[in-house]
């Protein structure tokens, strides 16, 4: 299970929406066949595996990360793959979230006589695929922030500058991250301060995403997005689409922006604001799993305040930029240490000269 674990990792970057999944066949201590799942509408793990073993997968020990599906989707079930190879036992990390599986494959296997455990190397299984648990089960994407900071909690000058807080190797690591997500959340601020182009620009990433770009969604309530920003130029769009999130606009600014590539939605909250909530909801019935926030203190802070970031990622550079420079979350004034956001740490490690601290948002 381990090995298939590892396995599934070759799909980090390319098999969304689908989860991330891989297989291991094994008879009589021999591994027979071994596989990933890659893309959606491709062959699932189980059948590429036991493609491999042939014949010989005939009372073998199938692992595999997560429950075999026995519904037909754009491919046919693994269950009955399964089942066609006369397997003798079948050995499940988790239990597949989505409705349309829950346990209804796992049913059809032992129906049928064969062995079925569940729940080794369940955990491990579960962080491997945390944004399509989400979506299955919260009907939203996970949302995780990333910020560069200084050693004291510092995104910019008071002037703005930004550039560049962290090292090469810092924002090297920020390709990984960019590469997980299904889309990535910028804010109108970041737009008119920064005009990024939010791609993920890592040759061997966009090589193993089999060319896949995240979506990136512009959250800007007035839509004031540049029409000569760098998203929404007409190379970029044809490198992967965009979607503005607003609240208001008239109808001469809703012509004047439009353009292929570019999607509008509409999504006013009773503040005149965009219902952050409602966007992360609309991004889960697209197929987005993961989704990389970008973001200043302001919208960094109203995800926050909504509940909706799952993990934020801190780059520290080894700097001071002082107390009048801009904090990462724009954040109400708290009377009592009890107010305040508490996380849990789950990973630090050392960058070259930063450090990236993860952690989790503890819920009140």
């Amino acid at each position: 299970m381990a090995l298939a674990l590892q396995l599934a990792e070759q799909g980090n970057y390319s098999t969304a929406p689908n989860p991330r999944v891989a297989c291991v066949v094994v008879k009589n201590n021999q591994i027979l066949g071994q596989a990933a799942h890659l893309k959606a509408g491709q062959a699932h793990a189980e059948v590429l595996a036991l493609n491999q073993a042939g014949e010989a997968a005939a009372g073998a020990d199938v692992y595999v990360t997560l429950e075999p599906c026995n519904h037909l989707g754009r491919t046919p079930p693994c269950v009955d793959a399964l089942l066609k190879a006369g397997v003798g036992r079948v050995v499940v990390a988790m239990q597949d979230p989505n409705p349309l599986v829950a346990g209804q494959g796992m049913q059809r296997l032992r129906a049928a006589g064969i062995q079925v455990e569940l729940g080794l190397l369940e955990a491990q299984a579960q962080a491997l695929n945390p944004g399509f648990v989400s979506r299955m089960t919260r009907h939203r994407p996970y949302l995780r922030t990333k910020l560069a900071a200084s050693l004291d909690g510092r995104t910019a000058l008071a002037n703005g500058l930004s550039q560049w807080i962290t090292t090469e190797a810092a924002r090297a690591d920020v390709q990984h991250w960019r590469g997980l997500a299904c889309a990535i959340v910028t804010g109108i601020g970041t737009v008119l301060k920064d005009n990024p182009s939010m791609t993920v620009r890592a040759p061997e990433i966009v090589k193993a995403a089999l060319s896949r770009q995240p979506l990136r969604v512009i959250v800007d309530s007035r839509l004031r997005t540049p029409h000569d920003s760098q998203m929404l130029s007409a190379a970029s769009l044809q490198i992967g689409p965009v979607l503005i999130a607003y609240a208001k606009a008239d109808a001469a600014q809703l012509q004047a922006i439009q353009r292929p590539g570019l999607s509008l939605i509409a999504m006013p909250n009773a503040d005149g604001q965009v219902d952050l909530p409602a966007l992360m909801t609309h991004l889960a019935t697209l197929g987005v799993n993961e989704v990389l926030l970008e973001a200043g203190s302001a919208l960094n802070g109203a995800f926050l305040q909504a509940q909706l970031i799952d993990e934020c990622i801190f780059y520290y550079a080894a700097k001071l930029m002082g107390g009048t420079a801009q904090p990462m979350f724009a954040m109400p004034a708290y009377e009592a240490m009890s107010q305040a956001q508490a996380m849990q740490i789950i990973e630090i490690r050392q960058l070259g000269a930063d450090l990236r601290l993860r952690a989790k948002p503890v819920p009140a």
